[in-house]
């Protein structure tokens, strides 16, 4: 088995998830995050778009209800022992398959967790799951059951993040050396991913942002790759990944010749990640950091080009997308502790002039503050 943790800490994270689901007196959870499932157990798949369950009662079962595709993915990825499959064919609905395992637990008329908040539970599956259940017991979401345990890393998830950080730092290089009048943006998406994979990285769980000219100011990938002009701007946004676990970055480029708003928008930006890092440490709330955030941008005038939050943490996160919870927005009563991973970012986005600025980097919190993970410059780097 590819197992990417010790026995120990599995067993220690299965102690917490079961010590938590007794606080609330529940008498079993069902699992539809990935991210729990792979966090729990180490099973690894992007199956999760199908309907698949890992069911742990109160007695510490575990039972992984899942496709036939995924049962040699379970086995070869995780330590989990007993996986049932459900059979494709028309009109089949796996909720059956999982009521025959939670009789099997004797969990009739007992109050279930569910994680609802999860990408492979659609609707339709959650209808059904619900039908199905109807009567039978009760059903509670506890979709933030895991992902709060998740939120503080252990010292094994400690370095698969900082391993994703080295990766990252290494991608802005391939940025640095390949970003310049007449280079397209696949080459340097291409170069930052090279360097990834051969230092042993995965794929994110979201595509790299990249745009150049007016594609500058957005904060979302698109499919149109442009070719930089002899005076551009270029903006990305990306992450070093490695067992899953995320470390992001964050740029824009002037290239060729920034524009005199340029320098402003990013002394800006220097200014309020600064800022940032003196809110980010123990004991403070996350919404805190928002604030300086807002007020150090608003107080530079750039209250109409900010965003309404600054971050957000990351971890070991699948497919679509690598944010993780809790989100750094105002009156966000999450109390930081050391352990968490939080990626801060300072987006400027000017739509009046066309101009995008922003920087990002990823932090750990720690007993007397933070550590910054990336190690490149901050500053404005002008190709």
């Amino acid at each position: 088995m590819a197992l990417h943790f010790s026995k120990e800490e599995f067993s220690s994270r299965k102690n917490k998830v079961l010590n938590s689901m007794k606080e609330q007196n529940l008498d079993a959870l069902l699992m539809f995050r990935q991210e729990s499932m792979y966090w729990l157990t180490g099973y690894d798949t992007f199956g999760y778009v199908f309907f698949q369950t890992l069911v742990l009662d109160k007695s510490g079962n575990i039972i992984l209800l899942t496709r036939a595709p995924d049962l040699r993915q379970a086995q070869n990825t995780s330590n989990i022992e007993d996986i049932r499959i459900w059979v494709d064919k028309d009109g089949s609905n796996p909720t059956d398959d999982l009521k025959i395992i939670l009789n099997e637990l004797n969990l009739k008329g007992k109050k279930l967790g569910v994680e609802y908040e999860a990408y492979g539970l659609t609707g339709r599956n959650a209808l059904r799951l619900n039908k199905s259940l109807e009567n039978y017991c009760s059903l509670e979401d506890k979709s933030d059951l895991i992902t709060k345990l998740r939120v503080v890393k252990s010292e094994e998830e400690i370095v698969y993040v900082k391993k994703a950080a080295e990766l990252a730092d290494k991608a802005l290089d391939e940025v640095w050396r390949h970003a310049k009048a007449g280079v397209s943006e696949s080459k340097i998406l291409a170069e930052m991913n090279r360097v990834i994979f051969e230092g042993g990285g995965d794929y994110p769980a979201n595509e790299f942002i990249i745009g150049s000219g007016k594609n500058a100011l957005l904060c979302r990938y698109q499919a149109e790759k442009q070719i930089l002009d002899k005076q551009d701007q270029l903006t990305v946004e990306w992450a070093g990944t490695y067992r899953h676990y995320h470390s992001a970055m964050f740029r824009t480029i002037p290239i060729g010749k920034a524009d005199p708003k340029h320098h402003k928008m990013h002394e800006a930006c220097v200014e309020a990640l600064k800022n940032c890092e003196s809110k980010l440490k123990p004991g403070n709330k996350v919404g805190e950091v928002f604030d300086i955030h807002a007020k150090t941008f608003d107080d530079l005038g750039f209250k109409k080009a900010r965003m309404n939050a600054c971050g957000y943490s990351l971890g070991n996160t699948f497919s679509p997308n690598w944010m993780d919870w809790p989100m750094l927005y105002t009156n966000n009563p999450y109390v930081m502790q050391p352990g968490n991973i939080f990626f801060m970012h300072m987006i400027l986005m000017d739509s009046e002039h066309q101009l995008a600025m922003n920087l990002g980097e990823t932090y750990l919190v720690t007993e007397n503050g933070n550590e910054r993970l990336g190690k490149q410059k901050l500053d404005l780097v002008i190709l």
